[in-house]
C-alpha cells in the first residue's frame, strides 16, 4: 500500500474509533439517572418492579440470557445461556452447563441459591476466564435498559432503594406490584436516613449505578496472601480510626471502613481466588453470608449483603481440604463443578490458537497447517485415563473424543468411556506449558516459520528441562510425543502431499466414492452392474471393495454393517436433495484417501526423491511445494520440510 493511501485509511480509522468512544460516552450520560425515592417510585418503577427486585442470582441469570437471545435466538435455553463463553472457553460445554444450570436454580429460589459456587480444576483449566466473562458480562449488561440498577447515592453497598420501604408496607407493596422485598437497609443507610432525612425516605437520593469491576462497584475479587497473616477486615472492613477521631463514635457507622471486598461486591458478584487457602473464619463467613445473606461485624446488628460468590480451587488445595474431617459441614454448603481441560483435540487446538493469536512472540510467526492440532494431540493424550475396553487404545480413545469414527466403536460409546474415567481430563499438561514450549522454541531460534516436527522437538526439550516432573513421567509425556507423530502426523502430511500433487483429488475421490456406491448397492441388491467402458454386465466388484475397506480396518465380518451404515447416510443425503459427499462420511472419507494414496505410492517416491533429480522432476517437486504453499496453509520452508519428511517415510515403507 502506498504511505499516502495507507495514512489516509489510518486517519479514517482512527477517526471511525473516535466516533465510537464519542457515542459511547454519550450513550452513558444519557443513561444516568438521578432522582429522590418518590420520583423512584413515580417514574421508575412502574412496569419494571420484577426486574428491580431481582436477586443477585437473578441478575446473573438474565444477563446469560441477555447475551445468547441476539446471537442464537433459535436455540434452546441452555445453548443460548452460554453464548458468553463461546469465544473463549471451548471443550468444556458440559461444566458450563453445570454452572449455566446453577444460576438457573438459584434464580428460581431453589436450595441452590443458598449455596457457594466452587470451580474445582487444573491449572489453565479455564477457571479464571470463566469468571473474568461473567464479571464482565455483568459490567456490559448494567448498561442495558434489560439490566439496570439503580441504588441509594452514596450508599458504600450500593444496597437496593426497594430496602428503604418500611416492613409494614411491604405487603401491600407485593399485592399491588407483584414482587417480594427481602433485602434490609445496612447500618450507614439507616443512619443516613435519620441524620440526613429526618426519616423521611421519601426523599432520599437514588441514582443508576453500573457494575465495574476497576470501581468495585458490584464486582468484588479477593486473593488470599500469607493465610498467618491475613485480616478478615480485607472481607468485612474495619473502624477507620482517623474517622472516629473526626466522629468521636467508634459505634458509627461513618466510622466504618466499608471497603471491604463483600461491600464491593453487593448486588453483583464476589469472585474468590483459591478459596481453599484462607482462614476457615473466612470461609465461614462466606458460606453465611450464601446461606444467609448476612454478615455479622462487631458494633453492628446483622448487615444485608446480596451477592453472588463465585469461587474457584485447584485440585492441590481440594485434596487437603477433604483430609480435615471438620470441612465436611462446610463441604455440604458448596454446589462443586469441575472444571476439567478439553478432550477433544480440535478444542485443544482452538484454545492454543487462541493463546497465540494474542502472543507477542507468534505475530510474525508462520505455523505449519498441523502444529496446534499436533500440540493439541499430545495434550489430550496426557490427559487420557485407561480404558477398560479392550482393543481401545489411547489414540482410539482421542479420536472418539473428537467426533471421529473409529471402526468396532459406535458413537454412542464415548458417554460410556467419560463415565468409567470420571478423573478424565483433570490431570495432564496445561495449554499454557504447551504454548510456553512453542514459544521458547521461536525466541530461542529467532525463527520466522514453525514446522510441525520442530514443534515436536520443542515440546520434548521442555519435558526434558522441567525439574518438576520425575524421570517416569517424562518418559511417558515423550512416549506421547511419539505416538502423536506416528499415528497423526505422519497420515495428515501424507495426505496433504498426496493432493498437492494431484491438482483433481478432489473430484478422483468423489467418482471413487460413486463407484463405490454404485458397487455396494450392487452387491446388496445381488444384481449386475453395467461396466462404464464395456457396457457389459458383471457382478459387483468386491474386491474393489474390500480394498477400499481395508484401508480403515473394516473386517470381512463386519463389512456387512458398514455398507449398510454408509448407503443409509447417502440416502438421507439423497432424500434431502444433496450429494452424498466424503465430508457425510469421516471413515469413508479416510478409506477413499488412503486408496487414492497406495495407487500414487510410487509417483509420489518418484517425485520427492531428492537423489539428483532431474529437470522434470525438480519441476514436479516445485508445483507440489508451491500448491502446499497456495492452497494447504504451508510456507516455502514447512512446505519443504514436509516434502522431506515424507520421502523419508515412504522409504521406510
Amino acid at each position: 500500500m502506498p504511505p499516502l493511501a495507507a495514512d489516509q485509511n489510518s486517519h479514517g480509522t482512527t477517526a471511525d474509533f473516535i466516533d465510537t468512544l464519542s457515542s459511547f460516552s454519550r450513550l452513558h450520560r444519557a443513561q444516568r439517572w438521578e432522582g429522590t425515592f418518590g420520583e423512584f417510585l413515580a417514574n421508575i418503577l412502574p412496569g419494571h418492579a420484577v426486574a428491580l427486585a431481582r436477586t443477585s442470582h437473578e441478575y446473573v441469570w438474565d444477563m446469560l440470557r441477555w447475551h445468547g437471545r441476539a446471537a442464537q435466538p433459535d436455540a434452546s435455553e441452555n445453548v443460548r445461556s452460554r453464548e458468553l463463553f463461546k469465544r473463549e472457553l471451548f471443550g468444556i460445554d458440559e461444566p458450563l452447563s453445570r454452572v449455566v444450570d446453577y444460576f438457573k436454580a438459584a434464580a428460581a429460589g431453589s436450595d441452590v441459591g443458598r449455596r457457594l459456587l466452587l470451580m474445582l480444576g487444573p491449572p489453565s483449566g479455564g477457571k479464571s476466564t470463566l469468571a473474568i466473562l461473567l464479571k464482565r458480562g455483568l459490567e456490559e449488561y448494567s448498561r442495558t435498559d434489560e439490566g439496570a440498577l439503580y441504588a441509594i447515592r452514596g450508599s458504600p453497598l450500593r444496597e437496593n432503594p426497594l430496602n428503604l420501604i418500611p416492613t409494614s408496607l411491604r405487603a401491600e407493596f407485593r399485592d399491588r406490584y407483584g414482587v417480594n422485598i427481602s433485602g434490609e437497609l445496612s447500618p450507614w443507610a439507616r443512619d443516613f436516613v435519620e441524620r440526613e432525612f429526618e426519616g423521611d425516605f421519601v426523599r432520599v437520593p437514588v441514582e443508576r449505578v453500573f457494575l465495574n469491576e476497576a470501581s468495585r462497584i458490584g464486582i468484588g475479587t479477593y486473593a488470599p496472601h500469607d493465610p498467618t497473616t491475613a485480616d478478615i477486615a480485607d472481607l468485612v472492613g474495619s473502624v477507620d480510626l482517623a474517622k472516629v477521631a473526626q466522629i468521636g463514635d467508634e459505634g458509627d457507622p461513618r466510622a466504618w471502613s466499608w471497603s471491604g471486598a463483600v461491600y464491593a461486591a453487593s448486588r453483583g458478584v464476589l469472585e474468590m481466588i483459591e478459596i481453599l487457602k484462607v482462614k476457615r473464619e473466612f470461609l465461614y463467613l462466606l458460606l453465611t453470608l450464601t446461606q444467609e445473606k448476612n454478615v455479622k461485624v462487631s458494633r453492628f446488628p446483622l448487615i444485608h449483603l446480596d451477592e453472588t460468590i463465585l469461587a474457584h480451587t485447584n485440585l492441590a488445595e481440594f485434596h487437603k481440604f477433604l483430609q480435615e474431617k471438620e470441612n465436611e459441614a462446610l463441604l455440604d454448603r458448596m454446589v462443586i463443578i469441575k472444571i476439567p481441560y478439553a478432550l477433544s483435540y480440535r478444542d485443544e487446538s482452538r484454545i492454543y490458537q487462541k493463546l497465540v493469536s494474542g502472543a507477542p512472540a507468534f505475530r510474525n510467526v508462520h505455523l505449519d497447517p498441523h502444529v496446534l492440532n499436533l500440540a493439541a494431540v499430545f495434550g489430550i493424550l496426557t490427559r487420557l485415563g485407561k480404558s477398560e475396553r479392550e482393543g481401545l487404545d489411547p489414540p482410539k480413545k482421542l479420536r472418539l473424543y473428537a467426533g471421529e469414527a473409529v471402526e468396532g466403536v459406535p458413537e454412542t460409546e464415548v458417554v460410556r468411556l467419560r463415565a468409567e474415567t470420571p478423573e478424565e481430563g483433570m490431570t495432564g499438561v496445561s495449554p499454557r506449558f504447551v504454548v510456553n514450549a512453542i514459544s521458547n522454541a521461536i525466541t530461542r531460534g529467532n525463527t520466522h516459520s514453525l514446522t510441525s516436527m520442530e514443534l515436536l522437538l520443542a515440546l520434548k526439550d521442555s519435558i526434558e528441562s522441567d525439574a518438576r516432573m520425575d524421570a517416569k513421567q517424562k518418559k511417558a509425556w515423550i512416549d506421547h510425543l511419539v505416538t502423536a507423530r506416528k499415528e497423526f502426523y505422519n497420515r495428515w502430511v501424507k495426505e496433504d502431499v498426496h493432493r498437492a500433487m494431484f491438482a483433481s483429488f478432489e473430484e478422483e475421490a468423489q467418482q471413487l466414492l460413486e463407484k463405490y456406491l454404485d458397487e455396494v448397492e450392487a452387491s446388496l441388491d445381488h444384481r449386475q452392474v453395467t461396466d462404464p467402458i464395456t457396457g457389459e454386465s458383471r457382478a459387483a466388484d468386491e474386491r474393489f471393495l474390500r480394498s477400499v475397506e481395508e484401508k480403515i480396518k473394516v473386517s470381512d465380518s463386519g463389512k456387512m454393517s458398514f455398507r449398510q451404515e454408509v448407503v443409509r447416510k447417502a440416502m438421507v443425503a439423497f432424500k434431502a436433495g444433496e450429494r452424498f459427499k466424503l465430508v457425510s462420511h469421516a471413515r469413508m472419507r479416510e478409506a477413499i484417501e488412503q486408496y487414492l494414496f497406495e495407487e500414487r505410492r510410487d509417483v509420489l517416491r518418484l517425485v520427492t526423491s531428492t537423489a539428483r533429480p532431474d529437470d522434470d522432476a525438480r519441476q514436479k517437486i516445485s508445483v507440489v511445494q508451491q500448491r502446499l504453499v497456495s492452497e494447504y496453509g504451508y510456507d516455502e520452508h514447512s512446505a519443504k520440510e514436509a516434502l522431506s519428511y515424507v520421502t523419508t517415510l515412504l522409504a521406510q515403507e
